[in-house]
């Protein structure tokens, strides 16, 4: 049966750090906009910052739902399921925020909280932060078996090629990057010159 948490400590931060994906999950206000789903991985790219508050790197990709959807109405969940071990479903329910390459706050929370991530290969676009206001888990009976073997380098291999002028100039050609597939805005264009961390 599941449970619901005050805080992200012990026994569930454990848990959540030692997952190599997690999904988020927001929606805009209009009832039919869009339902943006995405997994996430990349060993370190992920940290809790502390008992309430849970952040992630956004790298570049082909949309920034994620991102249109948190400034428009900061909504989201993030899952982590146990595919190895006991079975395990944590979910947190939050209001999350984009925090941008120009934000004061970028350079000391990447160096912080996210060392062994070099930034320069992935087009990092964002941090988001997510502050929790409601953490559950729950069985996660039906969820199978599957083994990690490794983080994918096709990631790195694409996006290592850019600089911040390539990067703006990729992001920009996107359709649903400086806005989302239902017209919110996205990612600010063009992109800010990454600070030295």
């Amino acid at each position: 049966m599941g449970k619901t948490y005050e805080r992200i400590d012990g026994r569930l931060r454990t848990f959540i750090e030692d997952q190599p994906l997690f999904f988020t999950a927001t929606a805009p206000l209009s009832g039919d906009g869009t339902v943006n789903l995405s997994p996430k991985g990349l060993k370190g790219s992920f940290a809790v910052l502390d008992e309430q508050t849970v952040a992630y790197l956004d790298f570049a990709g082909s949309n920034a739902e994620t991102i249109a959807h948190l400034r428009e109405n900061g909504r989201i969940t993030l899952m982590w399921c146990a595919f190895q071990g006991p079975p395990n479903i944590v979910r947190v329910h939050g209001r999350g925020e984009p925090v941008f390459r120009d934000d004061p706050r970028f350079t000391d929370l990447l160096a912080t909280h996210f060392p062994a991530i070099d930034p320069g290969p992935h087009g990092l676009r964002a941090i988001i932060v997510v502050h929790a206001e409601l953490v559950r888990d729950t069985c996660g009976y039906a969820v199978p078996f599957m083994t990690y073997d490794e983080d994918r380098d096709l990631h790195a291999k694409r996006f290592a090629r850019e600089d911040d002028a390539s990067l703006s100039a990729y992001f920009t050609k996107k359709e649903h990057i400086a806005t989302s597939m239902d017209g919110l805005p996205g990612l600010p264009l063009p992109l800010h010159p990454m600070r030295p961390v």
